[in-house]
């Protein structure tokens, strides 16, 4: 049921990494950027062996452990020691620094895993006669602590739709696809690519997150300008409830009242479960043809992308711009070459050089591309490298494309290496108009490089990209990493974070951004939701919430604060 091989510590699999071999200049411009000490770099802190966990003994009876067996079947209800540690946190920094240090305090009381609809139904009505709390789980790569259960004294379960995993029906005319809620990306993309279509999802934790997550947190994969944001590919939903089962109807559009779909979208588990969905489909583009484009200016390259955006000539899939700095670190993170390809690249930075673009101190990259047949993919570029070279924007060809498809859903492993060498590394994001775009865009930085220096996180680095971009603006996500502090308790390095954290949202706010644009509330964002939607907006969430789950077992303490 679960994928096997996990890291319960970390990101992904045992049996992936992200390999550092062959990029010589990543350690020492590392060191360099984040003035981090010689130890550091010498010696990587292993998580703590999972036997070494103690783990509060589950808190149901036996009772209703001989009811949910009887219900699930003993294999589907699980209370051992692996299952309750991998179900206990997502896959955010604050999460991982905890995990790593054996720290959980509150775990689920018991991992179930449904078989069907009326499992869960009869699981929730149970749950709520019983005041315990019902966590849904897909595939737990949640960065807002959107699946950790809350502290006090009420057992909690978590229920994980792994089992829910089939694509259920393919409509080739209508170009939709029902497909139940625990399916992965994998298992999405699989049957549909089969019978000649794509959904187009694909955020970067494609490999292990669900459908049902995605659509729970309003979800942004890295084509979504080509195919839409989650909500904008979800057509219909089924969500059981603790009083009933939703089913809104699966027509194009309707006018009949507010939307309850898009309500239920973004509900983050808090109102009932989610368990399928009708989603639209596109037919499987025969190419897919990005390229890098480099640009000497930020202002340069964001008036592109902006153009690129508003042009009624123009379909692009992907458009990613990174700011200089994060230019700059994909840079240092290339592979070293020798021989004759050593030498043209010495020849290729000299002639960028005398250009006026260099990837090192001030240029920016956009990875820029074209979903479709051949003869169109080829009319859409031609436009395009026409608009950017009036940006000054110069291309690269296909090698930059190639390079990050191949290395899209391998990142995430390297954030584990780092944290075992004391390193502090998360992410933000947020999203906002053009015309508001740079300001944001300095405010963040401003903020985050303060908060990081304040907190003995060093002189930091921060880096950012633009992407899932609109006619009207586009998404801001910035990485930071800055060095742990030394205190070796896991709610030290929390504390670090969490002041970078707040002092870097109040920034994003009071820069009219977005709370989320892709990630999600959570648990981390939930203090902050009232700014976003105001007082009114918290009654009505909060009377929906007491409409749907009256007994408040439903996820407590994400989306909503307490």
């Amino acid at each position: 049921m679960d994928m096997p091989n996990l890291r319960w510590w970390g990101w992904g699999t045992l049996d992936q990494s992200y390999s550092l071999d062959g990029r010589p200049a990543f350690w020492p411009t590392l060191q360099q950027w984040l003035e981090l000490p010689d130890e550091s770099i010498e010696h990587e802190i292993p998580p703590v062996p999972l036997n070494d966990i103690s783990l509060p003994p589950p808190r149901l009876d036996n009772a209703s452990l001989a009811f949910l067996y009887k219900l699930l079947g003993k294999e589907a209800v699980r209370t051992d020691k692996q299952a309750r540690v991998e179900h206990a946190y997502g896959k955010s920094y604050r999460d991982l620094v905890r995990i790593r240090a054996g720290y959980i305090p509150h775990p689920p009381d018991v991992v179930i895993y449904p078989a069907d609809e009326e499992q869960i139904a009869t699981l929730l009505a149970w749950a709520a006669d019983h005041d315990i709390a019902v966590i849904p789980f897909g595939g737990g790569s949640s960065v807002l602590g959107g699946v950790e259960p809350e502290p006090g004294d009420r057992p909690a379960l978590t229920l994980d739709l792994a089992r829910l995993d089939r694509v259920l029906s393919i409509d080739p005319v209508s170009r939709t696809a029902r497909i139940q809620a625990g399916a992965t990306g994998p298992e999405v993309e699989a049957p549909l690519n089969a019978r000649g279509f794509i959904l187009g999802h694909f955020p970067q934790s494609f490999e292990f997150s669900s459908l049902g997550g995605w659509i729970a947190t309003r979800s942004g994969g890295q084509n979504s300008i080509g195919y839409g944001k989650i909500e904008h590919m979800t057509l219909a939903v089924r969500v059981v409830t603790p009083v009933g089962i939703i089913e809104t109807k699966d027509t194009p559009a309707t006018a009949a009242g507010p939307s309850l779909l898009q309500t239920l979208l973004g509900s983050e588990g808090t109102y009932g479960v989610i368990t399928e969905a009708t989603m639209r489909i596109h037919p499987l583009p025969t190419v897919q043809d990005y390229r890098g484009i480099l640009f000497r200016s930020l202002e340069d390259s964001i008036a592109a992308f902006r153009d690129l955006m508003q042009s009624p000539s123009l379909q692009p899939a992907i458009i990613r711009l990174s700011d200089a700095p994060e230019t700059a670190a994909y840079a240092v993170m290339s592979h070293e070459h020798h021989g004759l390809r050593h030498l043209a690249n010495r020849l290729i930075a000299g002639y960028l050089k005398m250009q006026g673009y260099d990837l090192t101190t001030g240029s920016t990259l956009m990875l820029l591309g074209f979903d479709g047949d051949a003869e169109w993919t080829a009319q859409q570029w031609n436009l395009a490298l026409e608009l950017c070279a009036d940006h000054r924007g110069l291309s690269l060809g296909r090698m930059v494309g190639k390079s990050w498809v191949r290395e899209r859903y391998a990142q995430p492993y390297l954030r584990d290496t780092l944290l075992g060498h004391g390193v502090m590394v998360d992410t933000l994001e947020t999203a906002t108009t053009w015309s508001n775009l740079i300001h944001l865009y300095e405010a963040m930085i401003k903020a985050m490089k303060e908060a990081i220096a304040d907190t003995g996180g060093g002189p930091g680095y921060v880096m950012t990209h633009i992407s899932h971009a609109y006619p009207q603006g586009a998404s801001l996500y910035t990485t930071f990493l800055g060095r742990q502090v030394p205190d070796p308790d896991p709610l030290a390095k929390q504390a670090q974070w969490q002041a970078i954290k707040q002092a870097t949202t109040e920034a994003i706010l009071a820069a009219g951004g977005t709370l989320s644009h892709h990630h999600g509330i959570g648990r981390d964002h939930a203090p902050w939701l009232e700014k976003e939607i105001g007082a009114v907006g918290i009654e009505a969430l909060h009377a929906l919430k007491n409409t749907l789950d009256p007994a408040g077992i439903m996820n407590p303490g994400v989306l909503l604060a307490p």
